[in-house]
């Protein structure tokens, strides 16, 4: 049975930081493309950046450019994403999730190519 499991989000106010952290379990993690998206409250899920099965490519949206960075561990099954500058419209419940990376698609904003979720990590900031 496959899980991601998020952690790390909070309350934290404008400029400050947070660490998402997702473990994977229950798949072969090295072969699969990682993703975090998010979900502002009464807006639709979004993007927020992708990376490669082996760390090869990062992408993220314009949103985070600049202040997120999102990286993995292979051997540790996990998968972060560190948030910096963070702003009150970051606020949102963040989700990890994983797509197989070994195919032909090497989209990583694509959110319908993801087949598995986690249960999602809330992170408000405050103005």
């Amino acid at each position: 049975q496959v899980q991601l499991v998020e952690s790390g989000g909070g309350l934290v106010q404008a400029g400050g930081s947070l660490r998402l952290s997702c473990a994977a379990s229950g798949l072969p993690f090295s072969n699969y493309d990682m993703a975090w998206f998010r979900q502002g409250p009464g807006k639709e899920r979004e993007f927020v950046a992708g990376i490669r099965w082996n760390g090869g490519r990062t992408f993220y949206a314009d949103s985070g450019k600049g202040r997120f960075t999102i990286s993995r561990d292979n051997a540790k099954n996990t998968v972060s994403l560190q948030m910096n500058s963070l702003k009150p419209e970051d606020t949102a419940v963040y989700y990890c999730a994983a797509k197989w990376g070994l195919s032909y698609s090497m989209n990583l904003d694509v959110q319908d190519e993801y087949r598995y979720w986690g249960q999602g990590t809330q992170v408000t900031v405050s103005s």
